[in-house]
């Protein structure tokens, strides 16, 4: 029975990762496009005053509280992916994989408590902020997610695609996508809105590119 247990953790590991990684990409998707909506982004996107609606402050709250469950599932994504990797790994790739993918969760943290700074400031009688703290604060939270968090992000995946390719353990089309991927995040998601978006587009399929190739690689021999 002590034998056995190692081999079916190693078994369970990719479907691990596959449902972690399906999970954060869903949250942190979700609190995107919320803080988005509640929190516009440019000159002409809208002002202090508009902040006062319930409806944008439930959405930035309901944001905020997705995150730290977003960075939860996404370090255990990092961990279920160097579990399987194993003894295998590039040493140097995998510092640089996981201390980006470490990087990326503080600096989003970072950028849920910037935005949580926008409601603190709302005065108590439901008065709009007043502008300087709603500007401090609104180009705060998107300098963080859009310019630090996502090039982190871009580390991330690019670090990825390399490891996938070089043990062969992802298709071409999904490294190439990788790639394509981390030059998004480097050079567009600080100047596109919603370009950021493609990092949990891209987690959504590589988990579930681990889903199905866990499930199509069946027991193992010495487990049948």
């Amino acid at each position: 029975m002590q034998e056995q247990g190692p081999g079916r953790r190693a078994l369970r590991t990719p479907r691990a990762a596959g449902l972690a990684g399906v999970v954060f990409a869903l949250l942190l998707a979700a609190a995107m496009v919320l803080v988005r909506l509640s929190l516009p982004e440019g000159a002409d996107a809208g002002t202090a005053q508009g902040f006062t609606d319930p409806g944008r402050r439930g959405a930035l709250r309901t944001a905020l509280a997705l995150v730290p469950f977003a960075g939860i599932f996404f370090l255990w994504f990092v961990g279920a992916i160097r579990t399987h990797v194993g003894a295998v790994e590039d040493k140097f790739l995998a510092t640089v994989f996981l201390g980006s993918g470490l990087v990326f969760t503080a600096t989003m943290f970072g950028a849920a408590a910037a935005a949580d700074a926008v409601l603190v400031v709302t005065h108590p009688a439901g008065l709009p902020p007043l502008p300087a703290a709603w500007d401090f604060g609104r180009h705060f939270a998107y300098t963080l997610m859009t310019e630090y968090a996502m090039r982190m992000a871009a580390v991330f995946v690019s670090s990825m695609s390399v490891i996938g390719r070089r043990l062969g353990v992802l298709p071409r089309w999904l490294t190439t996508l990788g790639f394509l991927t981390a030059l998004t995040l480097l050079f567009v998601s600080s100047n596109v809105p919603w370009a950021e978006l493609v990092f949990p587009a891209w987690s959504l399929l590589l988990s579930g590119h681990i889903l199905v190739a866990g499930r199509g690689a069946g027991p193992r021999p010495d487990e049948a």
